[in-house]
């Protein structure tokens, strides 16, 4: 007796639908993407070995780039609200409070700090800008900064203090910055460089493949 012929099923699957779905998720990242917009200052970081990660709120930046300009950025706007009103009683400088508390960083100094803030946002580039004044000794304006921040925070729970300097930036700009900071006994900052992975063989490489997380 023969073989029953079982029918033949065509093996084609119709893709019209899945390619349908890939194109609608494609526009939907495209559409919805937002690209990092271009640094107001550039700076390069060095590269280093780390494994802490600097926050991402409650902080204070101070920004040192390639020529030694000096910026600081802070993202607390109802802190920097209060930092418009003192400099205002303390120097007199009748500052915009709510420019003062949108302001993305500040590069100027104490003086012409109204125009600064009177300026277009998309016109304050970091290479067009003198910076806060620190070269000078007798005149470091970060520390005038440095010590409003802390009378603002008076009391309250200190911002993480950063440092963002550019690996050509200068070694007087990069005291001057730390002297500002002593002053204010500011004994506690976290550089902000490049992260890289540890090299092959050495100690920190092998305590992180152990899973060993100890901050250095």
């Amino acid at each position: 007796m023969g073989r029953a012929k079982l029918p033949r099923k065509s093996t084609n699957i119709d893709m019209t639908a899945m390619c349908d779905v890939a194109f609608l998720l494609l526009s939907f990242f495209i559409l919805t993407t937002k690209f990092k917009p271009s640094e107001a200052i550039a700076v390069t970081t060095p590269n280093s070995v780390a494994a802490k990660v600097a926050p991402q709120k409650d902080y204070v930046m101070v920004i040192l780039d390639k020529d030694g300009k000096v910026f600081l950025e802070m993202d607390d706007e109802d802190k920097k609200e209060i930092m418009a009103n003192t400099l205002n009683t303390t120097r007199g400088l009748k500052l915009d409070a709510k420019a003062f508390k949108k302001a993305l960083f500040f590069g100027a100094p104490l003086g012409s700090l109204a125009s600064f803030l009177a300026m277009p946002e998309d016109q304050r580039k970091g290479d067009k800008l003198p910076g806060i004044p620190v070269k000078d000794t007798a005149n470091n304006e970060l520390t005038v900064w440095m010590r409003v921040i802390k009378d603002t925070y008076l009391g309250q729970k200190e911002p993480a203090f950063l440092l963002k300097g550019d690996n050509l930036s200068k070694y007087p700009s990069f005291k001057a910055v730390i002297d500002a900071f002593k002053k204010n006994d500011i004994l506690k900052f976290q550089m902000i460089t490049n992260p890289e992975a540890a090299p092959e063989g050495t100690d920190l490489w092998k305590m992180n493949q152990s899973g060993d997380k100890r901050e250095e």
